[in-house]
């Protein structure tokens, strides 16, 4: 049962007051134990008899200091459940292990269903929900068993695992083009891995560690240094205010005295053309472009798709998106071409 449901009892089986109430409290790993709803204390602090199979639950010692008595490593049947309860209205609580408790509502639905029982009050009540983000927990957890016990990936380091980032982005880059929204989701989830296993790889460095958190913080400093106008006291009424207070503060923070500083050369040509001719824009600084007389041999084509991309960024145009957009098309028209070709042999 999935602790983020919302707190109900279940469909038909409502019992009389009198006849008391089994409750099966559901809890998430992904917050600190100890954090209960109030409804889950007060079922807890009121109940006839608190129950959890798991001996070694983490919410245990915290019932306990709170002065609820559980009988640990105890799984009732839910026969012996609807006994007690219906003995003078009582309630019992089982505190739900991590798989669930199949069993045991298989056990009550097949009393329910019967229709020869005067069943309890059966109620489903999450203790605890999992906040936004909560299953990156998850990720983190998975990544360092994997780091500890996979022979593969336990051997990888950060240059070895480089070319699978680039990979990675690139089908990313794919799945948005193509507007497939289940592969978007799927390579979004492979990009956070390349993030999850460098974080994991450097936090053994045994000279500079860092772990994810080091750099979930980093991210989040910088994300409300550079956004003053939803942080601060700025304001930014355009998209291109956003990016000059962005591109001030970027410099700012690295010191930077060119604006071609912090352009990755590794990019793609036309992407990283563009990237350059942007921030000589934003800057109002005038380059001219070299004579072809200056050019050395076939230079002349290269200076041709510069200037091409740096038209294409003045008009807000990606100039590696359109590149890319046009070899798609060219790419069907090709396969289109075979087709037909495939065709005509046949006749």
């Amino acid at each position: 049962m999935n602790a983020s449901d919302a707190s109900r009892t279940a469909p038909g089986h409502h019992g009389d007051p009198g006849t008391g109430r089994i409750v099966l409290l559901t809890t998430t790993h992904r917050v600190a134990p100890g954090l209960l709803s109030w409804p889950a204390w007060q079922a807890l602090r009121t109940a006839d008899r608190v129950v959890c199979a798991d001996p070694a639950h983490p919410q245990l010692p915290y019932l306990r200091e709170a002065g609820v008595e559980v009988e640990s490593g105890v799984r009732p049947t839910a026969r012996e459940l609807v006994d007690l309860c219906r003995e003078g209205g009582r309630t019992a609580v089982v505190v739900a292990t991590a798989e669930g408790e199949p069993r045991l509502t298989d056990g009550l639905a097949r009393l329910a269903g019967s229709g020869r029982e005067d069943m309890p009050e059966l109620e489903l009540l999450p203790g605890s929900y999992d906040l936004p983000g909560a299953r990156l927990i998850d990720v983190v957890q998975v990544m360092d068993r994997i780091r500890e016990e996979c022979p593969w990936s336990g051997a990888r380091d950060h240059r070895g695992l480089a070319k699978y980032a680039v990979e990675e982005a690139y089908e990313l880059v794919e799945a948005i083009e193509e507007g497939d929204r289940g592969a978007l989701c799927e390579e979004l989830g492979d990009v956070l891995l390349q993030v999850v296993f460098h974080a994991r790889i450097a936090q053994e460095d045994p000279e500079a560690p860092f772990a994810v958190d080091d750099v979930a913080a980093g991210i989040v400093e910088k994300l409300i240094h550079r956004h003053p106008h939803v942080f601060g006291e700025e304001e930014a009424a355009t998209p291109e205010d956003v990016r000059a207070h962005w591109l001030r503060a970027k410099a700012a923070e690295k010191g930077r005295t060119s604006v071609t500083e912090g352009v990755p050369l590794g990019q793609p040509a036309l992407a990283l053309a563009a990237k350059l001719a942007g921030r000589v824009r934003t800057e109002g600084l005038q380059v001219p472009f070299p004579q072809p007389a200056e050019l050395p041999e076939g230079g002349a084509f290269g200076y041709e798709l510069l200037a091409l991309a740096a038209r294409a960024e003045a008009e807000g145009t990606d100039p590696e998106t359109a590149l890319r957009a046009a070899a798609r098309t060219y790419r069907d028209a090709i396969r289109a071409a075979e087709g037909a070709g495939a065709d005509d042999d046949e006749a």
